[in-house]
């Protein structure tokens, strides 16, 4: 393994494969000098289907992670591994077996039972409808009926947040500050959703504005847009400004979206605690 720097990971799932994907990448994630080389079997509920994954899997050996409910399934999936002498493993089972030890209950044993067309699901598409219409300063007007709205200069990732807290059914509003422009008034009066900063240091958003430059082939030397004095002002006045507001603000310069996100879910949830909320 230390000599190929890569490991084959079979992902096997009576569903889509998005728990174990999740589970498998943050597991792998932990190791820096190997890479995991992803197979994902999902929607595997019968003998068939298993047999084309075990085909896989006994040509490119590896670790194998499942999310099965049907035991003949399970069977047959941990008796080819023994075979092989691969290690295999139930992401839910442990999981399962604390809940049941628990709540002194069975399973339902429903494949994919996460992803029933329930009030939540529908609450979660009409949150990321709402993100998606109010994204990047459209619709300000309709801003006091989102759960938060972010504002912030060019490149401190507004939008991927949004889409990321409209995914956990939050109406996620974002507005970008934009020199010598100034912030819209129905922005300023907003009274019932959550309003948060967002900003990073001068030096990372040079450095992100200057690879989307490239990338769009339109770099210049002279662009204020990159300019490190002119970047530390744009940073400067959206602080103030939030200040001015009693805006709550976030440094994102070393977070990722899902760490931004979960200090905006966290000063959503002490708002919403707060007496008088």
């Amino acid at each position: 393994m230390s000599g190929t720097g890569y490991f084959h990971l079979h992902l096997v799932s009576d569903a889509t494969g998005e728990t174990l994907i999740t589970v498998a990448r943050a597991a792998a994630a932990q190791y820096a000098n190997v890479a995991p080389v992803e197979h994902l079997y999902p929607m595997v509920r019968s003998k068939k289907q298993l047999d084309r994954a075990l085909e896989e899997i006994t040509d490119s050996p590896g670790i194998v992670l499942y999310t099965l409910l049907e035991e003949d399934l399970i069977q047959q999936l941990e008796a080819k591994c023994r075979d092989l002498g691969l290690p295999c493993m139930s992401v839910l089972g442990p999981i399962l077996r604390v809940f049941q030890a628990y709540l002194g209950a069975e399973t339902i044993h429903r494949a994919g039972a996460q992803h029933v067309l329930n009030a939540e699901y529908f609450h979660r598409i009409e949150a990321l409808n709402f993100s998606m219409m109010h994204d990047d300063g459209q619709h300000v007007e309709g801003l006091e009926d989102a759960d938060v709205v972010l504002i912030g200069v060019s490149r401190t990732s507004k939008t991927p947040t949004s889409i990321y807290l409209a995914n956990r059914g939050i109406k996620t509003g974002n507005v970008p500050l934009v020199p010598n422009v100034p912030l819209p008034p129905a922005v300023e009066k907003l009274t019932r959703p959550l309003v948060i900063g967002l900003y990073a240091s001068p030096e990372r958003i040079v450095q992100i504005r200057e690879n989307r430059l490239l990338g769009l082939k339109a770099h210049r030397a002279d662009d204020r847009y990159i300019d490190r004095t002119a970047v530390a002002e744009e940073v400067s006045y959206s602080r103030r400004l939030c200040a001015r507001h009693n805006w709550p603000t976030i440094d994102v310069t070393r977070r990722s979206i899902e760490e931004t996100a979960a200090a905006v879910m966290r000063l959503l949830s002490e708002r919403r605690r707060a007496p008088g909320a």
